[in-house]
């Protein structure tokens, strides 16, 4: 193989659309998905890639430095691209030392391990290594009016997700100043499409529209988020691993801002059609709740770096997107149902019914 390179978090919404790009794309690279298989983790993401010959799944955790040097041993890594986190805010509030290990503990022991690999008995890492990690615009904090995030916009963030990714992002860069390890950073704007587990502003509304369940909407609904469509964010992780230059970060953004209540009733607009429902049925299921504590008004992410320098648009318009994802989720009722049991089902009655 020309290349080996381990994805973490591979299973997961945004890390098995990479995963899939990567082993379609580049036959002659060997792609090593490691994935804990934690609630937000499923295989059946990958079902359409799982028997190709470049493509292998490992059952692990991030923070287990044993299997890590053991995985590095075996593949000889000639990259990683680190996926693998908590993401949910919500959780991190409800239990913010889960964000703190994984991570946080989770990025520096792949860090560590990559550094002691590449390096050997060797006092510079050889050319064509590289750690690659995924962020989040969140790790900025809160956006007035105007503006939007750049990559030299001071770190804000102001929920233990976001502080736990900032925390990260500061240590990938640590290594790559303390000890020349090849990294590259991109910060992302929030992800929509298939696989995404519901529990999401999306996915979640979609669901619960389809079973006239509350769709809730944290305080008066006025919070803005940029919204990317995950294919195209899959893209530009690939431009960037392959043509980004070390030590560099990079925003990616969809240039996209909606209000989550505008959101939300194009959405119910969407359903209504898809379902065959007389005009604003859905939007009668619409539930306003307590907002989230610590909770971001803006985000908007300028990507004209990443566009100018590596050539990468967003390939959608957010219509689009929504109604291809609004088919997907409809299509696919099966997976919709497997994941919403269990665990998903109890958080969504705690966080939200008891409000």
């Amino acid at each position: 193989m020309k290349k080996t390179i381990l994805i973490t978090g591979g299973a997961g919404f945004i890390g098995s659309h990479v995963v899939r790009l990567f082993v379609n794309k580049y036959s002659d690279y060997k792609i090593v998905n490691l994935d804990k298989l934690t609630y937000a983790g499923n295989l059946a993401n990958l079902k359409d890639i799982e028997k190709k010959s470049n493509y292998e799944f490992v059952k692990g955790d991030i923070c287990d430095a044993d299997l890590i040097q053991q995985l590095f041993y075996k593949h000889n890594f000639d990259g990683v691209v680190h996926l693998a986190a908590e993401s949910h805010v919500d959780r991190s509030i409800s239990n913010p030392m889960e964000f703190v290990r994984t991570n946080v503990i989770g990025t520096v022991t792949l860090l560590n391990v990559a550094k002691h690999f590449w390096k050997a008995s060797l006092d510079t890492i050889p050319k064509g290594k590289l750690f690659y990690y995924v962020s989040t615009d969140e790790v900025y904090g809160s956006l007035g009016k105007k503006g939007k995030f750049k990559e030299t916009t001071s770190y804000d963030p102001h929920s233990p997700y976001s502080s736990s990714k900032a925390s990260s992002d500061h240590f990938v860069r640590a290594y790559h100043d303390t000890f020349g390890l090849p990294v590259i950073i991109s910060n992302c704007s929030n992800n929509y499409g298939s696989f995404h587990f519901p529990e999401k502003l999306i996915p979640l509304a979609i669901n619960n529209i389809k079973n006239n369940k509350p769709v809730p909407v944290y305080g008066k609904g006025a919070n803005i988020r940029d919204w990317l469509f995950v294919e195209d964010h899959a893209r530009a992780i690939d431009v960037i691993y392959h043509k980004g230059k070390v030590g560099d970060t990079y925003n990616i953004g969809g240039n996209n801002e909606w209000k989550n209540i505008d959101l939300i009733k194009l959405l119910c607009s969407m359903m209504d059609k898809k379902l065959g429902r007389k005009k604003g049925e859905s939007a009668k299921l619409i539930t306003y709740v307590k907002d989230r504590a610590g909770h971001d008004m803006r985000y908007a992410i300028d990507s004209s770096k990443l566009q100018k320098t590596l050539k990468w648009r967003p390939s959608l318009k957010f219509e689009e997107g929504l109604e291809r994802t609004v088919d997907w989720y409809l299509s696919n009722n099966e997976w919709l149902q497997n994941v919403t049991s269990g665990d998903y089902q109890k958080y969504y009655d705690m966080q939200y019914i008891k409000r």
